[in-house]
């Protein structure tokens, strides 16, 4: 009786000492909790409270009558998003563009990053730095209309040079088959100088005695990149291709809503395009965030799934 009454004290001491633990780190870290207030109160009024909005999904929803007054539908919006006959085209153009855009964007910025590390004159590789983040300050509307100027068939840059070799002009913009290079191609160069930026501070925090040891062993140029450098940023390129595997399905709505025209159609209309088109132009609002609430599903199982890949190859994931 007396070994369960002490068994009792000193289990309310441990709980005491863990509160008073847990009030002290708070008392330590007050002004970094202020600091995170405005960021949390952003994360719970702008994402976390309009989830609640995806119930409309479920509903045939009335402006007039609001969300809760609205009837319920079930799943009648995704069954008719599933059966429709735009499903399967939509979900082939958007994960193809996806797809592209991933194979050929994400090792850009790690090649770019890597050939940034060989350059020894410190001026000209920050003067060739600072130019490549420049598209990066331009916003979509300006990079989409750059494009349809160097592309315009009546003497745009890239008509004129394949002038040269005999080749008659092309109206890039109307034909369907293009879209996609058109796509990639802009994203890559608007994208890549900035994306360098987290594989150069990966590279600074490589150990410059590992190249010394590894060029004593005989290591040449390509050595050193192959088995130092690479094996260095390997984490850094796991995280990033983990984020943008999360993004793989929701692609950017802005820039294809700016290049696509009716023509391109086919190749062009993604998922977050069909959105719009059914939600805002066509007021379908319960459809549109049937499909919306879709798109975050398979987003977030793709994440889940290739963390998870990640972690049992011994590499570093989101958590």
């Amino acid at each position: 009786m007396e070994m369960k009454t002490n068994s009792k004290i000193d289990e309310y001491q441990t709980t005491l000492n863990k509160k008073s633990s847990l009030l002290n780190r708070f008392a330590k870290s007050k002004y970094l909790l202020l600091l995170f207030v405005p960021c949390f109160l952003y994360f719970i009024v702008f994402k976390y409270l309009p989830m609640f909005g995806m119930v409309i999904s479920f509903k045939d929803y009335n402006l007039f009558q609001g969300i809760w007054a609205s009837e319920w539908v079930g799943l009648d919006h995704y069954i008719m998003f599933f059966t429709g006959p735009d499903f399967y085209r939509l979900l082939k153009n958007t994960l193809l563009l996806s797809f592209y855009n991933l194979l050929f964007g994400f090792p850009a910025p790690i090649i770019l990053a890597l050939l940034f590390n060989e350059i020894r004159v410190k001026l000209f590789k920050r003067f060739v730095q600072s130019v490549s983040y420049l598209p990066h300050f331009l916003s979509n509307v300006v990079v989409i209309s750059m494009a349809v100027m160097f592309l315009s068939p009546n003497g745009g840059l890239v008509n004129q040079l394949i002038g040269y070799f005999g080749i008659d002009s092309i109206n890039f913009i109307v034909h369907a088959e293009w879209f996609r290079t058109i796509y990639v191609t802009s994203d890559i160069w608007q994208t890549v100088g900035w994306s360098t930026i987290i594989y150069l501070a990966a590279l600074a925090g490589i150990n410059p005695q590992t190249y010394e040891a590894a060029e004593i062993d005989g290591a040449n140029r390509w050595q050193q990149t192959l088995h130092v450098t690479i094996p260095g940023i390997l984490p850094a390129m796991v995280i990033l291709f983990l984020l943008n595997i999360g993004n793989l399905i929701e692609l950017g709505f802005e820039k294809v809503y700016l290049l696509q025209t009716p023509l391109t159609y086919e190749t062009s209309d993604v998922l977050a395009t069909h959105v719009y088109r059914m939600g805002l132009v066509n007021g379908n609002y319960s459809y549109a965030a049937a499909v919306d609430f879709f798109t975050s599903v398979v987003s977030l199982i793709l994440v889940v799934a290739f963390n998870y890949l990640a972690r049992r190859t011994g590499q570093n994931t989101l958590w």
